[in-house]
């Protein structure tokens, strides 16, 4: 009976200290510190950077390319939010038509997997809401595929209808950008030399990329062998003859 006790009690401090030690440790979090962008870029190469969980805001003119860049790392699923404050329906002549669109730092248009990427709204509407989940960043791809890679996002939100008589009303948009964590079952084998991040000056070159070949997979796979071994240890030990004694 002792000995079963001291068994599960093993297995129980392997679990808990592999577990602790496993997993890579938080990387410091200073977004607190830094300030929301209160502008936005007018192209790629002058996109505003803008960390996830930051909500950026700027105040625009209708018709005007509003664009920012965030950072997103393999294994996270980002969803883009936008929303765009309107004229008053007394300055409006028709409906509008906004839609946002998502760039990888090679500037590939991503596809959203679900979102209203695109929204028109009546000439008396207050404001309009946009969101673009993408697909789940991988650590590797084919070079002829378009998968979502590690590196540099682009924002591009814009006007696409609207009557003529509207161009150049004032207007305010704010954006965030916010990451699901898919863990290792997103997780490929393979890494990029380096991430997608161009040399621009709307890019955060100070992000901590992952290293290309770390995921929550060899946590489990380190877990699986621990309790290998340790049941094999138990089944030993509990089935094991005692001694005779003399």
């Amino acid at each position: 009976m002792r000995r079963t006790r001291l068994f599960f009690a093993g297995v129980v401090l392997a679990l808990t200290t592999l577990t602790a030690a496993g997993w890579p440790a938080a990387a410091d979090n200073d977004d607190g510190a830094r300030k929301a962008p209160t502008e936005a870029g007018t192209s790629f190469r002058t996109a505003t950077a803008v960390e996830q969980g930051q909500k950026a805001t700027a105040s625009a003119s209708t018709g005007d390319y509003l664009y920012w860049a965030f950072p997103a790392d393999q294994g996270q699923r980002p969803t883009v939010r936008a929303t765009v404050e309107l004229p008053g329906a007394q300055a409006r002549h028709g409906a509008q038509t906004w839609r946002i669109d998502v760039y990888d730092g090679l500037r590939r248009r991503q596809s959203c997997m679900y979102g209203t990427q695109a929204r028109t709204v009546a000439a008396d509407a207050a404001r309009v809401g946009l969101a673009c989940t993408l697909r789940t960043v991988r650590a590797w791809d084919e070079p002829w595929g378009n998968d979502p890679l590690p590196g540099t996002y682009y924002v591009r939100l814009t006007v696409t209808g609207l009557a003529g008589a509207d161009l150049g009303l004032p207007v305010s948009a704010s954006v965030e950008a916010a990451s699901k964590d898919m863990g290792g079952a997103a997780a490929v084998d393979g890494s990029l030399s380096a991430p997608l991040v161009p040399g621009t000056a709307g890019t955060t070159d100070d992000h901590d990329w992952a290293s290309g070949w770390w995921s929550s997979r060899w946590v489990w796979t380190g877990l699986g062998a621990v309790l290998a071994a340790l049941a094999g240890i138990g089944g030993y030990t509990l089935t094991r003859r005692a001694s005779p004694t003399v």
